[in-house]
Parts: C-alpha cells; sequence; structure tokens
C-alpha cells in the first residue's frame, strides 16, 4: 500500500472517499524487483500497469548493432506500462529493467479499465492515467524537436536531481540522444558557468 501522505493527496486530488480508492488498490499487487530483473521484455504482451513505489525502471530497445538505445527512466511516483501493449494491443517493443532494487503497484490493466468504467466517480482518475500517459510520450518528442541536448539535460535534472547518482552516464546520454562524450562536455560547460 501507499504511505499515508500519498493516499490522501490521491483521495484529494480525484474527489474519492477511501472506500473507493481502496478498491482500486485492491486490484493492484506488490512486486519487488531486484537490480537488473526485467520486468517487461521487449517482444511481450505483459498489460500491467505499475506504480513505482521505490526504485528506477528504465526502459531500452537494443539495435541490430546490438547498441542498447534508453527509451525512458522511471522513478519514485511515477506510472509505467507498456505502451505498445496497451494502446495498440501489440508487443513490446522496448526492454523495462529494473536499475536498482524496485517496488511497484501493479494491476491488470483490463480489470483496473473494468473498474474504472463502472462508476463514473472514477472518470478523474481514469482520464488522469491516459492523459499521463499521452503526455509523457508528447513531451518526450517535443523536447527533441523544441530543446537542445543540453536543454534536455538541464530539464532532466531538475525534474530528478539524484538521477545523475542512480544511473550510469552512458544511458542517460542515450536518453537524451546523445554520446556519453557530448554529456560530459555539457557537465563541463555548465559547471565552467556555475564557477564564473
Amino acid at each position: 500500500m501507499l504511505e499515508e501522505n500519498k493516499i490522501n493527496q490521491y483521495l484529494q486530488f480525484f474527489g474519492l472517499q477511501p472506500e473507493e480508492l481502496l478498491s482500486i488498490f485492491n486490484l493492484a499487487t506488490e512486486k519487488v524487483l531486484a537490480q537488473d530483473e526485467v520486468y517487461i521484455k521487449e517482444g511481450g504482451t505483459s498489460r500491467k500497469l505499475a506504480y513505482i513505489k521505490k526504485g528506477l525502471i528504465r526502459s531500452f530497445h537494443l539495435k541490430e548493432n546490438g547498441d542498447e538505445v534508453t527509451v525512458l527512466l522511471r522513478w519514485e511516483d511515477q506510472f509505467l506500462a507498456s505502451y505498445d501493449a496497451i494502446f495498440f494491443s501489440q508487443p513490446s517493443r522496448f526492454t523495462y529493467h529494473a536499475m536498482e532494487p524496485t517496488v511497484i503497484l501493479e494491476a491488470d490493466y483490463a480489470s483496473l479499465m473494468e473498474l474504472l468504467n463502472a462508476n463514473p466517480k472514477f472518470s478523474s482518475a481514469k482520464d488522469f492515467f491516459m492523459n499521463s500517459m499521452l503526455a509523457e510520450m508528447m513531451e518526450r518528442v517535443e523536447s527533441f524537436v523544441l530543446l537542445n541536448p543540453e536543454e534536455r539535460y538541464l530539464r532532466l535534472i531538475k525534474e530528478k536531481s539524484d538521477i545523475v547518482q542512480r544511473c550510469p552516464d552512458k544511458y542517460i546520454a542515450t536518453l537524451l540522444g546523445i554520446t556519453p562524450v557530448s554529456l560530459s562536455r555539457i557537465r563541463k560547460r555548465l559547471s565552467s558557468r556555475a564557477g564564473h
């Protein structure tokens, strides 16, 4: 289950009664992932929606030349799912694995949607989940169109300042669409600006 302050936050945000929120939580089971454990394999058809209580999950694509491209990083208080399986009913193009010991709450997406569709009070929660997933996908695309690599890096560390301690540079670099050498140059530039 979640911490009391998180529960209260969701009750207020969605305008639900405790028993209504509990009916959603009853669909979820807690799962512990070991560091480097794969949660969803490329080609998998898992239609689970996960909430990360603790930990860090990286989604990546393995290119034909063997290079891994980090597609997303998800951490505490974020939701995670195979967008391919949920939105398009297709096998996942990506592998999702735990970068560190991770605790998630996971629920079957179809069961969750059935519950949310059955009660009009849950419509705001359903809209929130769907809109959040779509907004995250759009934000990622827009960042590559509208921001340069340095701006993408600054946005990432503003959003999750400890990510550089928790995730190797090579994964952060591919997430930003750059090489580790370029990431190093960006950090040097930022450091020299901060020093002056």
